[in-house]
């Protein structure tokens, strides 16, 4: 119940609702915080003066113009006419929910506190001209000479506030007051107030008129409360009727003297106890809505609740996705770091080895020519010519063999000292700048649209979309059907819309159909499986599971309807009456076949004729799609057929002629055709007589229902008939006439 405190506190003072009064606007308020928040309004623009001037609005119209609203959206708060003796002088005061409410124009008795006067029950007269602003729809309200006692007083909400009081299990506080009560002592059974000690002795003083007042301990008065007897509400504008009946046009209690003299003589009233119950009713109807809509609300809020634990979860998961992988490229980093720098330590000692080879070298070959240049200036010193000449060829050679190792390129190192080496690192920044999230994950399950899904004879449609909160890139969607038999499922359809209707479908079949998406990241998650059933137009009842859904098939009837197939019919063939009747303009016999294809089940159709001249052979029966169209029906091995005359008939399938029967047909003659897979047979049908025995068995597969017939004869077709009463379906011999 803590829910519904909200709704039984004050919305000017914030508290309880205490002795609270109906505004014409439905909203409630304390009888005394309506008095506080009362401004007086000037005679020339009252609301009053100008209903009294004739203008024929009633109270109710008056209200719902609402021209003397004094909300101000500039100030959010409540304004009173300027100049006027009620007007505040001092500034407003701000309720504990936020309603802006100005100070009483007639002071309290001081033992009065807060907003309640407990021993005196009158409250001072309310000024000419006052208006009231319901603080919750801010629509101005003008007083009449009843002032507040002309709004009724709301006892429902009054009970409920004293019972939801009553139900608290915290100790009872003191009424009066006004910072933080203090925990109650004592209840005054004639005030019924609850006092603290020192507001007893304040406001409840044991002297005077209220001396004779009883006060009993808290407790005592709560149980007193509890057991006090319901009050009988009265009218408001005649103080000692009781309400006994209800206004419809003004949607109010009102009482017997309201009916005979007041504004309600003329209205629609209905007994009291009557609309209560009817309203009662209403609210209780309402209240199971609400109460439907507030459990799926709680159900998201559980959603929304294990969404947040989900998002935590997949957060910190990601988080920790996020840092390993790029701990994985600071790794890899790390890895080509060393590579790099073990390929720059080798350049580093290979250029050092090579400098120091050419400085051993340069320092060797230095060493030499130094010792040759010392010994030839000590031979040049020797004054001995002969001793010279002997060996001064010899010397001159070996300092020009000397220089020329010294020549060109010998004093040129070897090794830059410059590492030709850059490191590219340019792509690497790039595509770390460029480093983000991209969507590698598959599409969410598609949701089927069981509303747009449907079935009708051989075929179904399908629709479906992406979950609402999926915002998972999708390229493209698969859709897979079983073969009706619980067989392996296959594709049907692979491509980018969302609807797909299936054709070629075996009639009366039951078919497992499912979805899937895919991306460029891979394929997602089936659907749910959507199991329906093939016949005529169908209603979908769902059935939904888990990881399962059936769709529980209610046909609108249990036989096939069908016409004839324009597109694969012969050009010479004439088809009128929506397709289902038909004639031909050649001589030659011509073939045309149904635009339906049976593969199970039992059907019966038949052939009106409404034109025979001169005794043509039109042939009836089943073909496969690929028949031959331009001779009789049963000339190929792809229809078998029964073709008849006037007076006799013949079955016919592969050009072989086998039963020759008597019995032919006229204007006006039936014929009906009945395909029974149950057991394999094809037996026809002249005027409701069986004609022949059964004509051909063992059939399976795919077969559509054709004619073949030239400009001599023209045709109805009537399908979606009921199997004759004399076959029954699945017996190894057929009742009545069949062989």
């Amino acid at each position: 119940m803590d829910e519904m405190e909200e709704e039984l506190k004050c919305p000017v003072c914030g508290s309880f609702y205490r002795e609270p009064i109906i505004l014409p606007c439905s909203h409630n308020i304390c009888l005394a915080c309506a008095r506080n928040i009362l401004v007086q309004t000037p005679d020339a623009e009252s609301p009053q003066s100008s209903r009294a001037s004739g203008s024929g609005v009633s109270d109710y119209d008056y209200l719902d113009l609402d021209k003397m609203s004094l909300y101000s959206e500039a100030d959010s708060g409540y304004g009173s006419y300027g100049g006027f003796v009620s007007a505040p002088t001092t500034p407003c005061q701000k309720s504990p929910n936020g309603v802006r409410v100005f100070p009483p124009t007639v002071p309290h008795p001081p033992q009065a506190q807060h907003h309640l006067l407990p021993h005196t029950g009158v409250l001072p007269p309310v000024p000419r001209n006052s208006c009231l602003t319901c603080p919750q729809c801010h629509r101005s309200l003008t007083l009449d000479d009843r002032g507040l006692r002309g709004f009724p007083k709301n006892r429902v909400l009054e009970g409920v506030v004293d019972r939801y009081q009553q139900s608290k299990a915290a100790a009872l506080k003191c009424q009066l007051c006004e910072k933080s009560p203090r925990e109650a002592t004592v209840m005054c059974e004639q005030c019924d107030v609850f006092y603290c000690d020192p507001c007893r002795l304040r406001c409840h003083p044991p002297r005077g008129p209220l001396a004779k007042h009883r006060l009993v301990p808290p407790a005592q008065g709560r149980i007193s409360r509890r057991a006090s007897p319901r009050k009988i509400s009265t009218c408001t504008e005649h103080e000692l009727e009781n309400l006994s009946m209800y206004c419809v046009q003004c949607k109010t209690p009102v009482c017997y003297q309201c009916l005979e003299d007041g504004k309600h003589s003329t209205h629609e009233v209905k007994a009291l106890g009557a609309m209560w119950k009817l309203h009662k009713g209403q609210l209780s109807q309402a209240l199971n809505v609400l109460s439907d809509r507030a459990t799926e609300a709680k159900e998201f809020l559980v959603q929304l609740r294990n969404m947040v634990q989900h998002i935590q979860e997949n957060g910190v998961e990601f988080e920790a996705c996020l840092v390993a992988q790029c701990d994985a490229l600071i790794e890899a980093l790390n890895r080509r770091k060393a590579q790099l720098l073990s390929r720059v330590t080798k350049e580093h000692e290979h250029k050092l080895s090579v400098v120091r080879d050419q400085i051993s070298h340069c320092t060797v070959k230095l060493r030499q020519t130094t010792g040759l240049m010392e010994y030839c200036l000590e031979v040049i010193k020797e004054n001995d010519p002969s001793g010279f000449l002997q060996i001064s060829d010899a010397l001159i050679r070996r300092v020009h063999m000397t220089e020329n190792q010294w020549g060109k390129g010998s004093l040129t190192p070897r090794m830059s000292s410059d590492f030709d080496l850059t490191l590219d690192s340019g792509p690497l920044l790039q595509t770390i700048h460029q480093l983000d999230f991209v969507q590698m994950k598959v599409p969410a399950a598609p949701i089927l649209q069981l509303e747009e899904c449907c079935t009708q004879t051989n075929s179904a449609t399908l629709s479906w979309k992406q979950p609402p909160l999926s915002t998972i890139a999708v390229e493209g969607y698969i859709l897979e059907l079983d073969d009706g038999t619980g067989g392996q499922f296959r594709e049907v359809y692979v491509g980018t819309e969302m609807i797909c209707t299936v054709d070629g479908l075996h009639f009366n079949s039951t078919y497992k159909s499912r979805v899937k998406a895919f991306n460029s990241s891979g394929v997602g998650q089936y659907s749910k499986t959507l199991v329906m059933q093939t016949s005529e137009s169908k209603r979908l009842y769902i059935d939904a599971q888990p990881r399962f859904m059936t769709v529980c098939v209610c046909a609108l009837s249990a036989v096939a309807w069908f016409t004839f197939d324009t597109a694969s019919a012969h050009p010479d063939i004439i088809l009128s009456n929506d397709n289902l009747t038909v004639t031909c303009n050649s001589y030659d016999d011509r073939v045309v076949m149904g635009n339906t294809g049976f593969s199970r089940g039992v059907h019966y159709w038949e052939m009106t004729i409404d034109r025979y001249d001169n005794h043509p052979d039109p042939a009836f029966g089943i073909a496969r799609a690929d028949v031959m169209k331009d001779v009789m029906l049963g000339k190929d091995d792809k229809a078998w057929a029964m073709y008849v005359d006037n007076n006799r008939s013949w079955f016919m399938h592969n050009n072989s002629h086998t039963n020759r029967t008597d019995g032919g047909i006229s204007k006006g003659a039936t014929v009906g055709v009945l395909l029974d897979f149950s057991r394999g047979i094809l037996l026809f049908l002249i005027n409701d007589e069986q004609q022949g025995p059964v004509a051909f068995n063992t059939l399976e597969g795919m077969y559509y229902p054709a004619i073949s017939l030239n400009r001599n004869v023209q045709v109805t077709l009537h399908s979606g008939l009921p199997i004759p009463d004399f076959y029954t379906p699945g017996e190894s011999e057929a009742a009545g006439s069949v062989c």
